[in-house]
C-alpha cells in the first residue's frame, strides 16, 4: 500500500480554480498522495468544457461545488451531479461563488485573463493563493497585491520558476538580493534560426521537450511569452527592480531558477521535470510532505548546460523588459495583445513570429496609457489591447 503522509490532524480546506487543466489535474493528483479527504476538505472546483472531467473530479473528492465556466453546459454538469449532493454551478457568478467559499487554500490554475476576477475575490477575503495564474500580478500587480494584504491572506507561487526563488529567497536578507535568475528551457525552438522559426506550427510549437503542459501554454513557452510574463511576475512577487530580474537559457530544466546575493552566493533550487512537487509546496506550505516524484538522479545527469537567451529570436523578452521600463497598464497590454496574437496563431490567422510583431505595436500605441487604479481601468485596458490586437491580426490575414 502506497504511502500517505497527511498534513495535519484537522483536514485543510481547499477549492481548486481550473481543476480539469494540466495544474488543476496534478494538484488533485497530489492532494490524493498527501491524504486525500483525511487531510483535505475540497470546497469547489471549476472547470470549462470537459463536463466529464469535472464531474469525476468532483465525486472522487467529494466536492461540495462544481463550476462549469461555459453557461451552456450547466445543465449537462447538473443532470450529471444529480443525486451527488453536490452543488453545480455556472459561468462568471459560478467562478466569484467557488472562489468566495469558506476555505483554507484557493488554487488559481484558471489560464490567462478569465481568472484575475474570481482570483480577486479569493484574494479579498483572505484565502491562501496558491498562484498558478500568471496574468493576477502582470494585468493587475499593485492592485492585485494590495487585495491580498488587505485580505490578510497569503500568496505562494505555483510556477515552478517562482516556487524556486520562493523556496530559495531568504526573508531576512531581502536587502542583500543582488539579483533574480529566470531559467527557461528554450522549447522546442531553441536550436532553429529565424528562417526556419517562420514555418512554425501549432502543432511543432506544442511539443515542449520537458514538460507537459495545456495547448495556450505550451505555445507560450515556445515563443518565450511564459517567461516574458514570469519576468513581469517576478517584479511584483518579490518586490525588485527589473534590472535585477535575469533570463538563462538551462534545456535539461532543473535548475528551476535562483537568486544571486551580494556576497557572491548564488542559491538554487533543482528537482525533476514535475509541476507536482512547487504544488505540493504552495500547498503545503510552510511544510513539506513526502510526495511521489521523481528524484534527481546526478551522475545520470552529468551535465548542466547554460546560455544566454537570443532576443532576436525571442523578443518576448525583450518586450517584457519594456514593460518592465515603461510600467504603467504595459504589462496588462502585452498580456493582452499575446493572447489574443497567440488565439490568432493557434487558428491559422497569423504565422508564428508575427505574434511578437503584434504585441510590440499595441504596446507602443498604448504607451500613454497611464497605471490603472481600478479594477475597472484594468479590464478596459485588456479590452483595448485585444481590440487593437485583433484589428492587426485582421489586417495581416485578410
Amino acid at each position: 500500500m502506497a504511502h500517505m503522509e497527511t498534513i495535519s490532524a484537522a483536514p485543510r480546506s481547499i477549492s481548486v480554480l481550473g481543476s480539469t487543466g494540466s495544474i488543476g489535474v496534478n494538484t488533485l493528483d497530489v492532494v490524493a498522495q498527501l491524504g486525500g479527504r483525511d487531510a483535505f476538505d475540497v470546497m469547489a472546483l471549476t472547470g470549462n468544457a470537459n463536463i466529464g472531467l469535472l464531474v469525476e473530479q468532483a465525486k472522487a473528492t467529494g466536492a461540495r461545488f462544481a463550476v462549469t465556466a461555459s453557461d451552456k453546459h450547466y445543465h449537462l454538469l447538473k443532470e450529471a451531479l444529480s443525486g451527488t449532493g453536490i452543488e453545480a454551478g455556472a459561468g462568471n457568478s459560478g467562478l466569484h461563488d467557488a472562489a468566495s467559499m469558506n476555505g483554507d487554500i484557493v488554487v488559481a490554475a484558471i489560464v490567462g485573463t478569465a481568472g484575475l476576477a474570481p482570483t480577486l475575490a479569493a484574494a479579498r477575503r483572505g484565502a491562501t493563493i496558491a498562484l498558478a495564474n500568471k496574468e493576477c500580478l502582470v494585468t493587475a500587480g499593485e492592485l492585485f497585491l494590495d487585495a491580498v494584504n488587505d485580505g490578510g491572506g497569503k500568496l505562494v507561487p505555483v510556477d515552478s520558476e517562482h516556487s524556486a526563488i520562493f523556496q530559495v529567497l531568504e526573508t531576512d536578507q531581502r536587502h542583500a538580493i543582488e539579483r533574480i535568475i529566470l531559467t527557461a528551457s528554450g522549447g522546442p525552438f531553441r536550436t532553429w534560426t529565424l528562417d526556419e522559426m517562420r514555418d512554425v506550427t501549432v502543432e511543432t510549437a506544442r511539443a515542449h521537450p520537458n514538460w507537459s503542459m495545456g495547448l495556450k501554454i505550451s505555445i507560450g513557452s515556445a515563443s518565450m511569452f511564459n517567461k516574458a510574463l514570469e519576468m513581469i511576475e517576478a517584479k511584483h512577487l518579490f518586490g525588485i527592480r527589473p534590472d535585477q530580474i535575469e533570463v538563462i537559457v538551462h534545456p535539461q530544466s532543473i535548475v528551476h531558477s535562483m537568486v544571486g546575493y551580494s556576497d557572491g552566493s548564488v542559491l538554487a533550487q533543482m528537482g525533476s521535470t514535475d509541476m507536482r512537487t512547487a504544488i505540493g509546496y504552495a500547498i503545503s506550505h510552510p511544510s513539506r510532505q513526502k510526495l511521489n516524484v521523481e528524484r534527481l538522479d546526478f551522475a545520470r545527469l552529468a551535465r548542466l548546460d547554460f546560455e544566454a537567451p537570443d532576443e532576436t529570436r525571442f523578443p518576448s523578452l525583450r518586450l517584457a523588459r519594456t514593460a518592465l521600463e515603461r510600467g504603467g497598464s504595459q504589462g496588462a497590454i502585452l498580456n493582452a495583445a499575446e493572447e489574443t496574437a497567440c488565439h490568432a496563431f493557434m487558428d491559422g490567422r497569423i504565422g508564428f513570429l508575427q505574434m511578437a510583431d503584434i504585441v510590440e505595436e499595441v504596446m507602443d500605441d498604448m504607451v500613454s496609457l497611464p497605471p490603472a487604479t481600478s479594477m475597472e481601468e484594468v479590464f478596459a485596458a485588456d479590452t483595448e489591447a485585444r481590440r487593437k490586437a485583433a484589428m492587426l491580426v485582421d489586417k495581416i490575414s485578410r
